[in-house]
C-alpha cells in the first residue's frame, strides 16, 4: 500500500501566483514528475482523484489551478451550466502567454523538487488535454498524454482565439499519447482526422486511441462517466509515464 503525501504551493508566473496541487507517495526517495492539467472547472473531487491515483502509481504530480489570475486560490467551479459558462469564458480570457509561463513554472518546480527525479511528463482532460499538448512545446517534457483535448483543431485556446498549438507540432520532441472519444461533440470525427493529419505529416512520436465514449468519459461524476474505459485509459496513461519517465530512486 502506498500512503500519500499532499500540500499546496504557490508558484510564481508572469500573471501572478499559481495555486498549485502536489500529490507524491509519502516513502522517501525521488519520483517521476508529472503536470496533471483539469478540464475548465479547476481542481474538482475527480481531477484531485485522477491525482492521487497516479500519485500512487509512483509519481510525483502537480496539479496547477489554471485560472489562477481570473480566480481566488482555492476556487472550484460547478459542474453545473453556470461553471461551465464560467470556465469557458475564462478559457478564452487568459492570455496564451499566460498559459505557456504556468507550464514553465510547473516544470521549473517539479525540475527542483527534492522529491522529482528531474524526468517530468504531462497530461489533461478536455482543456487541459489541450494544455498537456501545448506544455509538451517545452523540451524538458519527455511524454504527454492528452485526453479528449478540445480546442486543438478550431485553434481557438486563449484571448483572442487564436492559438498555434497544432502548427507548432514539430517542435514536440517527446511521445503523445492521444485518446478521443468518438461521440464527443466538442471533438468530432472530421476534427480528430484533421489532429491525427497534422501530427502524422509533423512525423511526430505518437499513439491513437479512439473509444465509443462521449466527452468526459473518464470523469467520475456524472451520467458519463465509463468506468471500463477509465481503467483502460488510465492504464495507458501509466505505461507511458512509466516507460518514458522511469521508476523513479524510492529509499
Amino acid at each position: 500500500m502506498i500512503i500519500l503525501d499532499t500540500e499546496t504551493v504557490d508558484l510564481p508566473t508572469l500573471a501572478g501566483p499559481m495555486r498549485t496541487h502536489i500529490f507524491r507517495p509519502a516513502a522517501p526517495g525521488r519520483y517521476p514528475g508529472i503536470i496533471l492539467y483539469s478540464e475548465i472547472f479547476q481542481v474538482t473531487g475527480p481531477i484531485r482523484r485522477t491525482a492521487a491515483m497516479m500519485a500512487g502509481h509512483g509519481f510525483l504530480v502537480a496539479v496547477p489551478e489554471v485560472y489562477h489570475e481570473l480566480e481566488a486560490p482555492g476556487t472550484v467551479l460547478g459542474y453545473t451550466p453556470e461553471g461551465s459558462a464560467r470556465g469557458n469564458a475564462h478559457k478564452l480570457a487568459k492570455t496564451l502567454e499566460s498559459y505557456d509561463s504556468d507550464a514553465r513554472a510547473c516544470i521549473a518546480f517539479l525540475n527542483a523538487s527534492p522529491h522529482c527525479t528531474g524526468r517530468v511528463g504531462t497530461m489533461g482532460m478536455c482543456l487541459g488535454g489541450h494544455l498537456a499538448f501545448r506544455a509538451a512545446l517545452e523540451p524538458e517534457i519527455l511524454a504527454a498524454a492528452c485526453l479528449y483535448p478540445t480546442d486543438l483543431h478550431k485553434r481557438s485556446l486563449g484571448k483572442g482565439s487564436a492559438d498555434d498549438s497544432l502548427e507548432r507540432v514539430r517542435g514536440i520532441s517527446g511521445e503523445l499519447l492521444m485518446i478521443f472519444g468518438r461521440q464527443d461533440p466538442h471533438i468530432p470525427a472530421a476534427a480528430r482526422a484533421a489532429i491525427y493529419q497534422a501530427l502524422s505529416d509533423a512525423e511526430r512520436h505518437f499513439e491513437w486511441h479512439e473509444f465509443n465514449a462521449a466527452h468526459a468519459f473518464l470523469r467520475d461524476e456524472g451520467n458519463r462517466y465509463n468506468p471500463s474505459l477509465a481503467l483502460l485509459t488510465y492504464g495507458l496513461v501509466v505505461e507511458l509515464f512509466r516507460r518514458k519517465l522511469g521508476e523513479g530512486d524510492v529509499r
